[in-house]
Formats: structure tokens, C-alpha cells, sequence
């Protein structure tokens, strides 16, 4: 039989399992969110190397929206840095029209400096 039980002071509600009153807790609502890459990379980091930023995180219920700022944050930045690269070395759309495998050779290499760069700025700060 669980016999539940309110504390005045607080206000949190706690349930008799056997001989221990255990405190009934759940985290509130989340709205959801489509985590991309970047978030995941987040994500990952958080678990693995700021163990307590991700407990924080989690507990207060805003993990999901940090995440999702965080994956924003990187697409708006890998596209501003993908454009300042490609004008700074030339790669145009001319380029493209002369020669299209040079111009994605050159476009794959932008994104992947990129990449790396957002990647360091933003996921693992």
C-alpha cells in the first residue's frame, strides 16, 4: 500500500515505498526539440567532460532548449564562416560554371575547415 504524504514547508509530495518516504519527482514539461548534429555533439560533450553543467542542465528542466540554442547558434555561424572563406580564397560561382569539380572540391574543403571551427567555438566551449 503506498501512502503519499505532503511536506507544509515545501510543498513536495512523497510516496511510502516500504520503509522509506521517497519524494515524488519529475521534471517539469519540455516543449521538443529537433536536435541536430551539433546539438548531439553538445549533448555528448555535456555527459562526458562537464558532468555537472549537464546534471544542472537536465534538472532544471533546460537542457533541451540549451541544446537547441546551441545547434542555431552553429548553423548560423558554419554558414557565415562558409561564405567569408569561400570569397576570401575566390570560389565563385564562375568557378562553378567553369569547373565544377574543382569548385566542390574547394566547397567541401571550406565546410570542413568550417566545421572544425564551429565545432571548437561553440560544441566544446
Amino acid at each position: 500500500m503506498e501512502k503519499h504524504i505532503t511536506n507544509a514547508e515545501t510543498s513536495i509530495q512523497y510516496t511510502l515505498m516500504g520503509d522509506y518516504y521517497l519524494p515524488n519527482l519529475a521534471l517539469p514539461a519540455q516543449k521538443e526539440y529537433n536536435i541536430g548534429r551539433f546539438g548531439r555533439m553538445r549533448l555528448r560533450y555535456l555527459k562526458e567532460h562537464r558532468k555537472i553543467m549537464y546534471s544542472r542542465l537536465l534538472t532544471t528542466g533546460i537542457l533541451y532548449v540549451h541544446l537547441h540554442d546551441v545547434e542555431e547558434t552553429a548553423l548560423a555561424r558554419l554558414e557565415t564562416l562558409i561564405k567569408q572563406i569561400a570569397t576570401a580564397e575566390g570560389v565563385t560561382e564562375q568557378l562553378k560554371a567553369d569547373d565544377q569539380m574543382a569548385w566542390v572540391g574547394a566547397m567541401n574543403n571550406i565546410r570542413d575547415r568550417a566545421t572544425e571551427i564551429v565545432v571548437q567555438e561553440i560544441v566544446y566551449y
